[in-house]
């Protein structure tokens, strides 16, 4: 009788110590997951902050041709002032928070193109060596910003991925810092080719 409980308790032990592991396991590769999601955003935040911080140089320099139109100034400075006040907290990096600040970002994005759009229309300023540097940078910031938000989105497929399979979707629905993560997705109207026309 003796022997047979010391089986029985030993089985149960075991099986509570590998029950034990695994979640351990588990919860500490959603941590994994999770904080690489978090340095990637970072990265993400970097990107859309040198676009940001671009910005005012080229409102500057524009600035000095005194016919240029107040009202694109205006709109592309109010765009970035409205893109920089806002941020998510990484814990809560849900879709739709990522939504709200993909939509700021891009009223910013539209407000640069159309401002680029109307420089073109004044070519003493574009021939400037500073405005095509500056335009050179915000490109090749626009291009950054791509490569980071598919790194973000890769992060966060992997995360979402291991969460959602059972049974670890039970370890992650206890803890709330582990809830899916939301993705940069395409811009509406994005399939379709933009109509650039000049000679307005």
């Amino acid at each position: 009788m003796k022997k047979s409980f010391l089986i029985v308790f030993s089985i149960i032990f075991i099986l509570i110590s590998l029950i034990i592991l695994w979640i351990a396991n588990t919860y500490n590769h959603l941590v994994k997951l999770n904080e690489n999601i978090k340095t990637q955003w970072g990265q993400v935040e970097n990107v859309y902050q040198r676009r940001a911080d671009l910005i005012p140089n080229l409102v500057n320099t524009v600035k000095g041709s005194s016919n240029f139109e107040k009202k694109t100034l205006n709109q592309i400075i109010e765009a970035r002032a409205k893109a920089t006040s806002f941020s998510i907290n990484t814990n809560d990096l849900n879709q739709n928070q990522i939504n709200k600040y993909q939509k700021v970002q891009e009223n910013l994005n539209h407000s640069v193109s159309r401002f680029l759009l109307i420089v073109e229309n004044y070519p003493n300023l574009r021939s400037t060596q500073n405005f095509y540097e500056l335009q050179n940078q915000l490109e090749g910031t626009e291009n950054r910003i791509n490569v980071e938000r598919n790194r973000f989105n890769e992060k966060v497929n992997n995360f979402n991925i291991y969460r959602n399979q059972f049974p670890k979707i039970i370890i992650a629905n206890l803890f709330s810092q582990f809830q899916e993560k939301g993705y940069f997705q395409s811009q509406i109207g994005s399939k379709k080719s933009p109509i650039i026309d000049f000679s307005k």
